[in-house]
């Protein structure tokens, strides 16, 4: 699933390629991910798309006082074309494209524009149109942004003492921290040398000072290195620098131990027990307790 440092680069991409541009097209093909009826995406045509911004995981193009606003799921992605002129009709259920967005011709009369596709049975790319973001409840709910200024260690300090939760399920949960999932979630949490499964409110300060620095650190380095790829071309590109997330039964480059795999029922999370977890194996949890 694209997470904050992929959609973070994916909204650079566009805004140096389409901001400026006039809307001249907006199909919507996979009706199931239209989650909104008024305004319609005809209403974005004739429009200038004046930013395109992120929130969380969230896409946002904006276009005039309206805004286009997408959240890829699990499995989509987003295609863009040097031009669509001449492509081929979008048609409902053929395929997995989802949406089409073409701009205004540039000098040469090519259209360029992108496309949303979605593959895989789970369809779960959402679409919104909207006056205002705040109005996608998605958005509304969100927690900080961990890239924002007002990500300190204060800040996090007071949301790890909130609840009691294991901190893995902090991490992913989008009302308190938004942008980040499975794959991130695991990145921090080996580069803070923590268990996915401690409880949030017994970390110490020095812990919750490490939380934050790899937070940091780690969102950081992930967003340099996606946009560096996305300005090639903003198609998905293997995550290079993933330690752990992954890597079940490789070396940890930390350690040498071998990097280890709790499954639950739709998802996976990985992690060294020599970094992480004191040399223990953590159980799987669809067969005993998890171990602390």
């Amino acid at each position: 699933m694209p997470e904050l440092p992929e959609v973070e680069a994916l909204a650079a991409f566009l805004r140096a390629r389409a901001g400026g541009r006039t809307v001249a097209g907006a199909d919507v093909v996979a009706v199931q991910a239209l989650k909104t009826v008024n305004p319609p995406p005809a209403a974005l045509v004739g429009r200038a798309i004046t930013g395109v911004h992120r929130h969380g995981k969230f896409l946002d193009l904006e276009c005039e006082g309206l805004h286009l606003v997408a959240h890829l799921g699990r499995s989509g992605r987003l295609r863009w074309r040097d031009d669509l002129t001449g492509a081929r009709p979008a048609r409902s259920g053929r395929g997995p494209l989802a949406a089409r967005v073409r701009l205004s011709p540039d000098p040469e009369g090519r259209a360029p524009g992108f496309e949303l596709h979605e593959a895989g049975p789970r369809k779960r790319l959402a679409l919104y149109v909207v006056h205002d973001p705040a109005e996608v409840p998605g958005i509304a709910g969100l927690g900080i942004d961990p890239l924002s200024d007002g990500f300190t260690v204060a800040r996090l300090r007071e949301i790890v003492r909130a609840g009691c939760t294991q901190v893995k399920g902090l991490l992913r949960d989008q009302r308190l921290i938004s942008g980040i999932g499975d794959a991130y979630s695991d990145e921090i949490l080996h580069a803070a040398r923590l268990s996915p499964f401690k409880l949030a409110d017994s970390l110490t300060d020095d812990q919750v000072a490490a939380l934050h620095s790899a937070i940091v650190t780690v969102l950081g380095e992930a967003v340099a290195e996606a946009r560096a790829l996305a300005a090639e071309r903003p198609e998905p590109h293997p995550r290079l620098r993933m330690r752990v997330h992954g890597r079940t039964g490789e070396a940890c480059h930390a350690c040498g131990d071998t990097i280890r795999e709790v499954s639950f029922a739709d998802s996976a999370l990985q992690y060294c027990p020599t970094c992480q977890t004191g040399g223990r194996p953590l159980a799987d949890r669809r067969l005993s307790r998890l171990l602390r």
